[in-house]
């Protein structure tokens, strides 16, 4: 019998920690050859999009999917999760808060592994749904003392900066320059639909980490190519869903400014096989957002629920391959 799971479970069982220690225990497993992930798919019509993006494996227990729609600038999220030993469905997750918490949980994993021990401030661009956890993350990894952030709308930053500084417990400003985020910054963070710049490689200082985790699309950039070129080290989740939504890579490398060899894989930085070697490198995580993620911080919620009694149980019948 599966287990179905609503946004509110998803918020009690799965603190941002914990989802950083799922993501890393997967990619782990995904560099050991016991997990796979497969890129996302697309299906289009003229008023929207349904996305399909599936991973899993014995290294993590479990395999599923999340599906989505986006139509008329509403998204709508599921996460089916299937027992590996016996094929049952196990859990129906509604999954828009488990989107935000595993995003804001691979910048929180990439920072851990690629920004300065003695990384104390952050810079954010985007003050919308997926800032929280991005910041979060971050803050659960590395002493922070003090984070900026700009967004367009003055009202939006100023309300994210008092709420966060609030949640976080330090200084949280809102700024009304661009570059004024990335001045004094050790960790940047990008998460905005941005289809043009809007961090600048000319603003990045030496040793800085950029978590670039708004772009899943080849017409949206967030970078510029200046910064892409300045990075010593880039890594990504997924080289193979990349060549399809990486907009923030594909121009420096259709331009032949970057080689895809020059690209890693966050798995390889997980296991010890690529890693920050020098305090003034700038280093860049490109964050897709992946299936893995959404099957491994799944997995947590489903067994975190199932030990604690929470979920609404939901038959499905069972049907023999053969008669």
């Amino acid at each position: 019998m599966a287990l179905l799971l609503r946004e509110e479970d998803v918020r009690a069982l799965l603190p941002i920690a914990d989802a950083i220690e799922a993501l890393e225990w997967a990619f782990r497993a995904q560099a050991e050859g016991q997990a796979t992930n497969v890129p996302r798919a697309r299906v289009r019509w003229p008023r929207g999009a349904l996305h399909v993006m599936a991973a899993g494996g014995p290294g993590v227990g479990y395999v599923g999917l999340k599906a989505y729609t986006t139509v008329g600038g509403q998204a709508r999220f599921v996460v089916l999760l299937f027992d590996v030993e016996s094929g049952a469905l196990v859990a129906l997750i509604e999954a828009d808060m488990l989107g935000r918490l595993r995003t804001g949980a691979a910048t929180g994993l990439a920072t851990r592994y690629l920004a300065r021990p003695d990384a104390r401030r952050v810079g954010i661009y985007g003050a919308g749904r997926q800032a929280a956890t991005q910041l979060m993350a971050v803050c659960a990894i590395r002493d922070i003392a003090e984070a900026r952030v700009y967004s367009p709308t003055r009202e939006r930053r100023e309300a994210f900066a008092r709420r966060m500084a609030e949640t976080l417990g330090i200084p949280v400003h809102a700024v009304d320059r661009p570059e004024a985020v990335a001045e004094e910054a050790d960790i940047l963070i990008t998460i905005t639909s941005a289809r043009e710049p809007v961090l600048r490689g000319a603003w990045l200082r030496p040793g800085v980490h950029i978590n670039a985790a708004g772009s899943n699309a080849w017409i949206r950039r967030e970078l510029d190519e200046e910064a892409i070129v300045r990075a010593d080290l880039i890594v990504i989740d997924s080289r193979d869903q990349g060549k399809g939504e990486a907009g923030d890579l594909l121009e420096p490398l259709e331009r032949g400014r970057l080689q895809w060899e020059r690209i890693h894989e966050l798995k390889d930085v997980v296991a010890g096989r690529v890693q920050r070697t020098h305090p003034d490198q700038i280093t860049l995580f490109k964050s897709l957002g992946i299936a893995l993620e959404d099957v491994a911080v799944a997995a947590l919620v489903y067994e975190r629920a199932r030990a604690r009694g929470v979920g609404e149980p939901v038959r499905l019948a069972e049907v023999p391959l053969m008669d």
